[in-house]
């Protein structure tokens, strides 16, 4: 009798087989994963041919700035006088990409110089966000307001800016 008492605590005791995890069978199991890619076709933003952000013609007088809106009418502050006649206008751009897609529209300030002398501007984009339509395409415009000291040097003033678009 002691010896079936024995033997049944060493059975006990004894560790069983290994139990396999829950969906495998045996001692290693492989699955499969999923993946997705999308490429999407590249953003292109291109300067439309013959446009430019035009501050028009001014005198300087005491300072002060002339605004030209994404829309192209230019206002004036300070002691800056725009000249009868005189034409502003505001810059325009395309965009293509990905159909029906978002973007984001970042611009920088710039400058404009003639003779060594810089005027800086600010510019401001017609909307700071567009989409694409269904064929991929969309236009922006901008505006800007140019800082004008007292008594700046005449001359014909030009510069460059930088426009990025990403997509949202």
């Amino acid at each position: 009798m002691a010896r079936s008492w024995m033997a049944a605590g060493l059975l006990a005791a004894w560790p069983g087989p290994a139990l396999a995890a829950p969906g495998s069978i045996g001692a290693a199991a492989t699955g499969t994963g999923s993946a997705t890619a999308t490429v999407l076709a590249p953003i292109v933003v291109t300067h439309t041919p013959g446009a430019a952000l035009k501050f028009g013609k001014f005198t300087a007088g005491a300072g002060g700035a002339v605004v030209v809106s994404p829309a192209g009418s230019a206002s004036v502050t300070g002691g800056v006088a725009l000249v009868l006649g005189s034409s502003s206008d505001a810059d325009s751009f395309l965009v293509e990409g990905d159909p029906n897609r978002g973007f984001a529209i970042l611009t920088a300030a710039g400058s404009v110089s003639f003779a060594g002398v810089s005027l800086a501007f600010t510019t401001l984009p017609s909307a700071a966000t567009g989409n694409l339509d269904v064929a991929g395409a969309a236009s922006f415009t901008i505006g800007g307001t140019l800082r004008v000291p007292a008594n700046a040097a005449p001359g014909s003033y030009t510069g460059t800016y930088s426009v990025t678009v990403n997509y949202n």
